[in-house]
C-alpha cells in the first residue's frame, strides 16, 4: 500500500499548518498590544490588522507554492536567482527620491526597501533568501547527477559552485549595508552545505577557517578599531556592537537592548498581563516583538512561543529526512537553516546574548515582505511533504 494515488491536497501536513496558525495568533495578539505604545502617528496604524491581511495573502502564496509541480522549481532556479539579483541591483542604483516621492528610503543606515504605492515597503533581499535556497539546492542535485563518483576534487568543485552562487547576493546586501540579511544568507549556505554530501574533513576545515575568521574580526575590533570602522563595518553597525558590549556606556546605541531586557525581566513568571506593558522601547512591533511577549506574558508565554518554534523546526526536519528526493531534502535544509538562525538571532539579541542586527522574529514580527518569504518557505516544505511517497515495503 502506498500514497501514489493521493493528490498533494490529500497529503497536506496539517500539523505543520497548525503551528503556523499558532504563530499567527501569537503575532496578532503581540502586535496589537505593542502598537498602543508606539509613538506619534504610528499609534493610529492598525498593524495587527495589516499583519492578518499579510497572513491571508501569505496563505494564498503558500497554497500556490505547494501545488506547483516539484520539478518546476529546479527548472526555474536560475531564472528566479537572476530576477532576485536584478531587484537587488535595481535597489542599489535607485535614487532615494524621484521628485517628491520616496522610492528607496534609507532606514537605520541601510538602503534595503522599495516603497510601492498601495503596497508599502518591499524588501527584495527577503525574496532572495528563497531564490538562493532553490538555486543552491538545484545546483547540488545537478552536481551529483554529473559526478557519480565522489572525490575530494568533486567536493571542492561543489563547494566552489555553492560559494559562487552565494557570493554576489552577499556582496550586494553588505553594500546596502544589511549585516543581518548577510548573516541569514550565510546560514542558508551553511545548512545546505552540511547535508550536501561533502566530506566531513572538508567541512571541518571550513569550520576551522570560519572560526579563525571570526577570531580575526574580534581581534581587529578590539586592537584596531579605526581600521574596523573604515573597512569592515560602518559607523551605524559599529555602534550596535558597542551598544551590545557596553550599553551603560553607549546609552544611545544600547537603548533598545537595555529596554528590551528590562521589559522581559519585569515580566517575571506570568507577565504583567495583556496590554499592560509599561516599558517603552522602539520597534516593539517588529524586531523586538519577543520583548513584548516576555513582558506581558512572562516566562511562561515566552517559553510557549519558543516551544512552538521548536516543534515547527522539528516537523520540518522530519519532512527533510523522509523525502524520497535529494532536491526536496536540500530545500528543507535551506528553509530550516534560515528559520532557525533568525529565531536564534532575534531572541538572542532581545535578551542581550547577541548584538542587534535588525533580524525579525519569523511569523511573529510585523512585516509583509518577511512574512510572505516565510509562507513561501513553508509552502516549499509542504510541497516536499506532499510529494513524498510512502510504501509498506521498502
Amino acid at each position: 500500500m502506498n500514497n501514489d494515488n493521493q493528490t498533494p491536497w490529500q497529503q497536506i501536513d496539517y500539523t505543520l499548518l497548525f503551528f503556523i496558525f499558532l504563530l499567527m495568533c501569537v503575532s496578532t495578539v503581540a502586535i496589537y498590544s505593542a502598537q498602543a505604545s508606539l509613538p506619534g502617528e504610528l499609534k493610529n496604524v492598525n498593524f495587527a490588522g495589516k499583519q492578518l491581511t499579510w497572513y491571508f495573502i501569505g496563505a494564498f502564496v503558500l497554497s500556490l507554492t505547494m501545488v506547483i509541480d516539484f520539478d518546476r522549481f529546479k527548472q526555474l532556479s536560475w531564472y528566479l536567482y537572476g530576477f532576485g539579483i536584478f531587484l537587488l541591483l535595481l535597489l542599489m542604483i535607485m535614487p532615494e527620491y524621484i521628485g517628491s516621492y520616496q522610492i528607496a528610503p534609507i532606514r537605520n543606515g541601510a538602503k534595503s526597501w522599495f516603497v510601492l504605492p498601495g503596497l508599502g515597503s518591499v524588501q527584495p533581499s527577503e525574496f532572495m533568501k528563497i531564490f538562493m535556497i532553490i538555486t543552491i539546492s538545484s545546483s547540488v542535485v545537478k552536481h551529483h547527477e554529473k559526478y557519480g563518483e565522489k572525490t575530494i576534487q568533486t567536493d571542492l568543485i561543489l563547494l566552489g559552485k555553492i560559494f559562487a552562487i552565494a557570493a554576489l547576493p552577499l556582496a550586494i546586501v553588505m553594500k546596502q549595508p544589511d549585516l543581518g540579511t548577510a548573516m541569514v544568507f550565510t546560514a542558508i549556505v551553511v545548512s545546505i552545505t552540511l547535508v550536501s554530501g561533502v566530506r566531513w574533513r572538508l567541512l571541518a576545515l571550513l569550520t576551522l577557517t570560519g572560526v579563525a575568521g571570526i577570531a580575526a574580526v574580534v581581534f581587529t575590533f578590539f586592537k584596531f578599531p579605526t581600521f574596523f570602522k573604515s573597512y569592515i563595518l560602518d559607523e551605524y553597525q559599529l555602534a550596535r556592537f558597542y551598544g551590545w558590549l557596553a550599553p551603560e556606556e553607549y546609552t544611545d546605541a544600547g537603548y533598545q537592548a537595555t529596554k528590551a531586557i528590562l521589559a522581559i525581566g519585569s515580566g517575571k513568571l506570568e507577565g504583567k498581563g495583556y496590554a499592560d506593558g509599561t516599558v517603552y522601547f522602539p520597534e516593539a512591533h517588529t524586531d523586538f516583538i519577543f520583548a513584548v511577549i516576555g513582558e506581558e506574558f512572562g516566562f511562561i508565554g515566552a517559553s510557549i512561543t519558543i516551544s512552538i518554534f521548536f516543534l515547527l523546526i522539528y516537523r520540518m526536519i522530519h519532512t527533510a529526512l523522509e523525502s524520497n528526493e535529494s532536491f526536496g531534502s536540500y530545500l528543507c535544509a535551506g528553509v530550516i537553516g534560515m528559520l532557525t538562525f533568525q529565531v536564534f538571532q532575534n531572541i538572542g539579541m532581545t535578551v542581550r546574548l547577541l548584538p542587534i542586527t535588525g533580524i525579525p522574529l519569523p511569523f511573529v514580527s510585523y512585516g509583509g515582505s518577511a512574512l510572505l518569504t516565510y509562507m513561501i518557505a513553508v509552502g516549499l516544505v509542504l510541497n516536499v511533504r506532499s510529494r513524498t511517497k510512502t510504501y509498506m515495503f521498502e
